[in-house]
């Protein structure tokens, strides 16, 4: 019950159903609405509290907080933002920030990284290359882009990288649907591979870039598909 107050608050609170400096609910409304105890709902509203959602006062109730002081790179506030917004401004958000990381972290790697650090990219990349479906190429790709944030050997990029693998999840699995995914993502992450092997910083860096623009033209591919399915069926 705890965890489902957290996650129903959470969700409503970043889709907009309560505004920035609004209260939430009287405590008596929302025990009465969830059906639980004081102690439960309290439990739940430090949650958020914790995650920069809500502040929480004396005598004043749970007030939201504004946009810019939410913690996005706590798993579930980013898991709900993603859940909560159109997925065209979803994937516009993400590739704006990916835009920005991880080109940088691919230099930094292509100097920083340790010997360790290369051969566990490259697993990562065999078990794409061995993947079988695009249910198979999921997780070593993720594990894949995060590889690379971890052996920048900065405890905040890899911090970074790791928090952004949730968005880049659902990102993949967009991609994924693509019938021929497989094919188009190898050679992409091969050229990172290659780079970082190599110790380019410069091509590291280009070949990210060349990689986040072609994944962009596929997410407007999907995105484009999945609009005229959606009206062809509103037509309907």
């Amino acid at each position: 019950m705890h965890a489902r107050i957290v996650r129903d608050l959470g969700m409503r609170i970043v889709a907009g159903e309560f505004a920035p400096d609004e209260r939430l609910p009287q405590e008596a409304a929302l025990l009465s609405e969830y059906e639980v105890s004081r102690p439960v709902l309290r439990e739940a509203i430090r949650v958020l509290v914790a995650k920069g959602l809500v502040l929480s006062r004396q005598r004043a109730g749970a007030i939201v907080r504004p946009r810019g002081e939410w913690h996005l790179l706590d798993p579930d506030v980013l898991y709900w933002l993603i859940q909560s917004k159109p997925q065209p401004e979803f994937v516009e958000t993400l590739l704006t920030v990916r835009r920005v990381f991880e080109p940088a972290a691919a230099a930094i790697a292509a100097r920083a990284a340790s010997d360790e650090d290369l051969r566990s990219i490259a697993e990562a990349y065999a078990r794409m290359e061995a993947a079988q479906t695009a249910g198979d190429l999921l997780e070593p790709d993720l594990a894949f882009h995060r590889r690379i944030a971890e052996a920048t050997h900065n405890d905040l990029l890899a911090y970074i990288g790791t928090m952004l693998s949730l968005a880049l999840r659902e990102s993949i699995k967009l991609s994924s649907r693509l019938p021929n995914t497989h094919a188009l993502s190898l050679p992409r992450h091969k050229a990172i591979l290659t780079a970082l092997e190599n110790r380019d910083p410069l091509a590291a860096q280009q070949a990210t870039l060349v990689q986040l623009k072609e994944t962009r033209e596929d997410l407007d591919m999907i995105l484009e598909w999945t609009n005229q399915v959606a009206t062809k069926r509103a037509a309907d």
